[in-house]
C-alpha cells in the first residue's frame, strides 16, 4: 500500500530486500498469513526449503503445495496475526480484495 504497488506483498518486499544471492536455499521466509498465488510462485521459484506462516485462517492460501514440492511449513496459528489481518480487511477491504486477487464488492447505490 505504501508504494501503490500491487504486487508488494510482504514475501515479495523480503525477496527484493534479501537482493540476489546465489542460493536462498538456506533461507527461511517468515509471513503472516498463507501467500497467495504470486507469493507461492516465488518461493517456490527461489528455492526456499522453510516457510513459517503466522495463521492460515484469515487466507488459507495452498500450503499443500509447498509440502508437495519439498518446503518445510511451520504453522503458528497465531492469534495475533489473525487479529492484524482482521483489521486489516476492516479498513481496507478494496486493498484486500486486490491482494488475494478478488474482485472488488460493488459499490452500495446512493438510492
Amino acid at each position: 500500500m505504501q508504494r501503490n504497488d500491487p504486487i508488494a506483498h510482504g514475501e515479495m518486499a523480503c525477496l527484493r530486500n534479501a537482493g540476489r544471492l546465489a542460493s536462498y536455499e538456506g533461507a527461511t521466509l517468515y509471513t503472516t498469513l498463507s501467500p497467495c498465488e504470486m507469493c507461492t510462485g516465488a518461493i517456490l521459484l527461489f528455492g526456499i526449503k522453510r516457510l513459517v506462516v503466522g495463521e492460515a485462517t484469515t487466507f488459507a492460501g495452498d500450503l499443500s503445495v509447498f509440502a508437495e514440492r519439498g518446503v518445510e511449513v511451520v504453522l503458528l496459528d497465531d492469534s495475533r496475526c489473525k487479529d492484524l489481518m482482521a483489521e486489516f480487511q476492516k479498513r481496507f477491504p478494496e486493498v484486500w480484495a486486490e491482494d488475494i486477487g478478488e474482485p472488488p464488492a460493488p459499490a452500495e447505490s446512493l438510492s
